[in-house]
């Protein structure tokens, strides 16, 4: 694979000097991928921040219709693909879809491509964005306008679902209209695929036009929702200061004309993108299920390339912060909690899987597999080292949750058996593209990309590069007033099949 970088930065600022803060808790494994890695690291301005997160699709046409933080750019994918040389008729994969940005690049250049994604709004983002070529502009023109004369009547009084962490999240008005909107939808003669489409303009506004913003793990409040004013009358009522006052946005958005800019945006897109591209015969496969019950049942040497960033494990938990567009969408309370095990352990509140993972390699005659897997996964010195650390911070009264230690554990060995996988269904030559994160949890630095790359290279996969941003991120208030900070790498391995 050619370099992706322009120029070459120095690397030494990039490794990390001390992996265990106040040298409590063994590092030789950590400082030996370190040195074994250095090789094929490599600084790059060729990527940035913003390619690989949602901030260039802001105004990209089709790739904005949903705001999806987790994202990465079109652009980002476009680079990696360049690079992989794939041949039209080529099968790349995404086990993280997302908004499906991978799938839909790949489609425009006539590559087929197969992803998974638990999240029902995949599957929304996903079949909206394919039928861009398929749509009949005439079918969405006559919906906006008739949209554009809708009354709610006075009298109607049914409101949108919620869930214990949404309840109250729209104004009285909007919680009606959204119900309403809901029923007129599903009761219209519009194809499915253009009720779809308007599904997706929906779910992209109910964060504007909701007394809530995405922040971190978690939704952040309005102080002018009444969830927020309530507390406040039981914390006076208990001689309690208020809460501090906290507005997500100058202007809590209408419903209406929110929805109704949506469509208009989403059909201008439709109509410019018609007017200019060519169709092309590639088909993009989405199952909704987790990738690790998904992948283990594919043929093997199917795939030319991958390209993905999982959930970091960073806590952040997607069931919460995205939790306005699953409800909207029908997830109850019981599909959100299941919903927040079956993801990617990333949450201190993630049990194990590798029960589950053992049963199912079971009952698809791969029990030997799961075993070998397993194995190599166990066998991995940085990862045992970073484990034993945690234990020793959480003695040592340093882990500001326990739950961390099973997140970590669960993080690294679900995406093993990912990796794993991934070698088998690649054909010679493939390259294979992870985004992620480095972390530092209780004063241990976690190389997320070297740690990873050395279990690829444990199922046979050859390193190429590790290309870190140039901008790297620093650790929260709390570790670096308690440790130091340590600056953190922010990588793209790349990994091929030889």
């Amino acid at each position: 694979m050619e370099q992706l970088s322009l120029f070459k930065f120095p690397i030494e600022g990039y490794l990390v000097e001390h992996f265990s803060a106040d040298n409590l808790c063994p590092e030789k494994a950590r400082r030996s991928l370190e040195k074994h890695f250095s090789e094929v690291l490599e600084i790059t301005e060729k990527f940035n921040r913003q390619s690989v997160s949602y901030q260039l699709s802001k105004k990209d046409v089709l790739h904005s219709w949903l705001k999806y933080k987790e994202g990465f750019s079109a652009d980002l994918v476009n680079n990696l693909l360049d690079e992989m040389k794939i041949s039209e008729g080529e099968i790349v994969m995404d086990p993280f879809m997302g908004s499906g940005t991978t799938a839909l690049v790949c489609q425009m250049r006539g590559y087929n491509s197969i992803g998974y994604d638990i999240m029902p709004i995949s599957s929304v983002s996903i079949n909206a964005k394919a039928n861009t070529l398929k749509y009949n502009l005439s079918e969405i023109k006559k919906m906006i306008n008739e949209f554009k004369t809708l009354e709610m009547p006075d009298t109607y009084s049914r409101i949108t679902p919620f869930v214990a962490i949404t309840k109250g999240a729209y104004p009285k008005y909007t919680e009606r209209f959204l119900a309403f909107i809901a029923e007129w939808r599903d009761n219209s003669s519009y194809s499915d695929e253009v009720k779809n489409l308007l599904t997706l303009c929906i779910i992209n506004t109910l964060e504007r036009i909701s007394y809530t913003t995405k922040s971190g793990q978690y939704l952040s409040w309005d102080c002018r929702s009444a969830k927020v004013q309530e507390v406040n009358a039981i914390r006076k009522a208990k001689g309690q200061k208020p809460l501090t006052a906290k507005y997500v946005r100058d202007t809590i958005h209408e419903a209406k004309d929110t929805i109704l800019a949506e469509l208009e945006h989403v059909a201008g897109d439709i109509e410019l993108i018609q007017q200019n591209s060519v169709a092309t015969d590639a088909r993009i496969d989405f199952i909704q299920n987790s990738a690790l019950y998904e992948i283990p049942k594919l043929q093997d040497s199917i795939l030319k390339g991958v390209i993905t960033s999982p959930p970091y494990c960073n806590r952040y938990d997607y069931t919460r912060t995205y939790a306005l567009e699953l409800v909207y969408l029908g997830v109850d309370e019981n599909t959100l909690k299941k919903m927040r095990q079956d993801l990617l352990s990333c949450t201190v509140e993630s049990r194990p899987k590798i029960d589950d993972l053992r049963a199912f390699y079971t009952s698809i005659g791969q029990a030997k597999r799961f075993n070998y897997i397993y194995e190599k996964v166990k066998s991995n010195k940085a990862f045992s080292e970073v484990m034993g650390a945690l234990h020793t911070r959480k003695k040592h009264g340093d882990l500001n949750n326990n739950g961390v230690i099973r997140m970590v554990e669960g993080y690294f060995t679900e995406l093993a058996f990912i990796y794993a996988e991934l070698y088998r269904i690649c054909k010679k030559g493939a390259i294979v593209a992870f985004v992620n994160d480095n972390v530092r949890y209780g004063g241990e630095v976690i190389p997320i990309d070297f740690i990873s790359s050395s279990f690829a290279e444990q199922f046979g996969f050859k390193v190429k590069k590790v290309y870190s941003l140039k901008q790297r991120k620093g650790n929260s208030s709390q570790q670096m007033a308690k440790y130091g900070r340590v600056a953190l790498r922010k990588s793209i391995t790349i990994w091929e099949k030889e």
